[in-house]
């Protein structure tokens, strides 16, 4: 694969007596504390003899495409030339991050954006990610950017959340590369760079997706290049992104950065002393990541244990009250069955009653009309009996005075028709009684009809009588007539008795004018009663639309009823997701405990062994044996003693160390130990 580089000439570095001056003539307010210093130094000597060769293989293997390389089709020669290029990526990935914490501890501040050994650290980054990258077909052309596998980490670890929104919220960003870009700048910032990569790489399923199988990320080298970033958390850098162009920068590395000077005689006396320094920043930054960890992961279950807590409770809650309205919805139930049948039984005896009250009102409401006819009809003949006797009283006027006798005569008869009207009143009173017992007794309404009958046949009978004894009255006047002819004396009578009848006509005609008064009467409380019986009915159709309202109720409870069972069976399973999660938790929880229970072991075999120099010891530790030419010193990676060959042959792979290291036997056994109970 080809890929830019660019080398600058040596003429163009400072001498290294130029760097001391400079160093020296820096405030002391700047500079670190000299522990720091002297581990910036030693890591720096210590990778200079690798320098010379890295560059060579660069230049030569790697970075440089040879002629002869493109007409082989040989896989093996393809899979070499992968290995190199990664062998070679890895080795600048190594220089890069040496030369960015040894400038980074010189200066003593945090980094920013313009910081020459950072940018070429994102560089080389940068190509690190695009080694082995899948090219993707699109409808514009072929796309490949390294921003597809960096939009994974949202997804596995909600932490970088954040920076996937900012990132995507920057509006000068045009291209992926310049995502890509934005988020290493805001990853480094934020100190998760190594964490986030690490992600990506325990889920190498999805990584096949966007990289080639023998990609760098795919492989170890990968796994490698994560460990080296860890120590990039002791850099502080402040990075701004609104006025840089990231969709446009050219990624070229800059060699002459990493080309020094490889003649340094003061580096081989401390290099037992660096390392040991090496080996507890690196386990001191460890254990504070794993404490972060175990911290969030604290956090996280005493939430998920309050939240279960809640849930519980308020699906106590639920329970009770959907046990409380199931009961409800029971007695609501009962109640609706009585009070439909209380409603029936109303209503059918209601019908029943309005069916016998209309019978009896139409049966009354005949009669009465009849019987209302009847009087009109005599009310008409009256009339016109009054008409002609106002006639013939305006011709008996002038005779008023002769007829004062016979007045007197007619009062006596006077008093007999006082005593027929009394009569007539009570027969009205009693016929008054028995239209008000009609309306109360349906069984007694024919004998009441009858009674009715009798009564007004009695009353036709007077009405008979009375007429009889008008045409008496007519008869006696034409005979007074005929006897003031005949004698004054006679004519006098005559007179009087002319004046009794006017009077008794009189009497007569205010009679009939209060029966019709009082059959008025009778007729307007039959209205009033036919109007409360309307005003009956209309209570009754409310009393059934009430019924429908309460039917209408009980509908909308049983659809609240079924709401209540779904909400319920909700709450029912996001109780066993969380159960789950909580299950994965603690599953964590166990796991990351047992890893600080290993770093905190790795600490104590730190702090209670110390790295032993080469002068201090003669013997081996184990088998007490002298040292020679032919018996060579080696340290214990573990405990940090001196043995010789044999006692120290094992391997192990250290928390401490990314690689199986030498380790002596007993920390061999005991490590061996540890790991078995681990596992069980």
């Amino acid at each position: 694969r080809e890929e830019d580089f660019e080398i600058i000439d040596k003429k163009q570095l400072p001498d290294a007596a130029e760097l001391r001056n400079e160093e020296k003539a820096k405030p002391e307010e700047g500079r670190w504390s000299a522990p720091i210093l002297s581990l910036a130094k030693k890591a720096s000597e210590n990778l200079a003899l690798s320098y010379g060769s890295a560059l060579k293989s660069a230049s030569l293997a790697g970075f440089v495409s040879k002629p002869g390389s493109s007409d082989s089709p040989a896989k093996t020669s393809a899979r070499c030339h992968t290995m190199e290029e990664r062998a070679n990526l890895m080795n600048m990935m190594k220089l890069s991050i040496k030369i960015l914490i040894q400038s980074a501890l010189s200066l003593g501040r945090t980094l920013d954006s313009d910081f020459p050994p950072l940018q070429q650290f994102f560089v080389v980054l940068e190509h690190c990610l695009k080694h082995g990258l899948k090219v993707k077909k699109t409808f514009i052309g072929q796309n490949k950017s390294f921003f597809g596998p960096l939009e994974l980490v949202e997804k596995l670890c909600p932490e970088a959340s954040d920076i996937a929104t900012s990132v995507k919220n920057l509006p000068e960003l045009k291209t992926a590369v310049g995502r890509g870009r934005a988020w290493l700048y805001l990853a480094l910032m934020q100190k998760k760079l190594a964490d986030y990569l690490k992600v990506l790489l325990d889920h190498k399923h999805l990584l096949s997706e966007f990289y080639e199988p023998d990609a760098l990320m795919m492989e170890e080298e990968g796994a490698v290049i994560v460990g080296l970033l860890v120590g990039l958390n002791v850099i502080d850098a402040n990075l701004c992104l609104k006025g840089e162009d990231l969709d446009s920068q050219v990624g070229v590395i800059d060699f002459s950065l990493y080309l020094k000077e490889t003649q340094d005689s003061d580096g081989k006396q401390d290099g037992g002393i660096t390392a040991v320094l090496d080996q507890k920043h690196y386990v001191e930054e460890l254990n504070r990541h794993l404490s972060c960890t175990v911290a969030d992961l604290q956090n996280k279950i005493d939430c998920l244990e309050k939240t279960n807590s809640k849930l519980q409770e308020e699906l106590a809650a639920a329970t009770d009250r959907i046990g409380s309205l199931q009961e409800e919805q029971q007695q609501l139930k009962q109640q609706n069955e009585l009070i439909r049948e209380r409603s029936e039984k109303s209503v059918e005896v209601t019908k029943e009653d309005t069916k016998v009250e209309l019978d009896t009102y139409k049966q009354s409401r005949q009669g009465l009309d009849e019987m209302y006819s009847d009087v009109w009809k005599q009310l008409k003949e009256e009339k016109k009996i009054r008409l002609e006797l106002e006639k013939e009283l305006e011709l008996q006027i002038g005779m008023k005075t002769e007829m004062e006798i016979a007045m007197k005569l007619l009062e006596k008869d006077t008093h007999e028709k006082q005593d027929t009207l009394v009569a007539l009143r009570q027969q009205l009173e009693e016929v008054k009684a028995i239209n008000l017992q009609m309306f109360h007794k349906s069984q007694n309404a024919e004998c009441s009809l009858q009674q009715k009958t009798e009564a007004i046949s009695s009353f036709e009978g007077k009405t008979n009588e009375m007429m009889s004894s008008m045409k008496q009255m007519e008869e006696r006047l034409q005979q007074a007539e005929k006897a003031r002819q005949a004698a004054e004396e006679r004519c006098t009578k005559m007179k009087q008795e002319l004046a009794g009848r006017l009077d008794t006509c009189r009497q007569q005609m205010s009679q009939l004018d209060s029966k019709c008064s009082t059959l008025e009467k009778e007729l307007k409380s039959e209205k009033e009663q036919r109007q409360t019986l309307q005003k009956e009915l209309h209570q009754e159709k409310d009393a059934t639309t009430l019924l429908k309202t309460e039917l209408q109720q009980m509908e909308g409870l049983k659809k609240e009823l079924r709401k209540l069972q779904d909400e319920k069976q909700q709450l029912e399973k996001v109780c066993e997701e969380q159960e789950q999660a909580l299950q994965e938790m603690g599953l964590h929880l166990s796991q990351s405990k047992l890893k600080m229970e290993d770093i905190k072991e790795v600490n104590k075999a730190l702090k209670g062994h110390t790295w032993l120099k080469d002068d201090e010891a003669t013997h081996c530790k184990q088998c007490e044996k002298e040292f020679s030419i032919s018996r060579r010193k080696h340290h214990c990676r573990n405990c940090g003693d001196i043995f010789c060959n044999t006692c120290s042959s094992n391997e192990l792979a250290l928390p401490s160390y990314p690689k199986p290291v030498r380790v002596c036997d007993t920390c061999h056994t005991l490590l061996l130990q540890r790991c078995s109970s681990n596992s069980s």
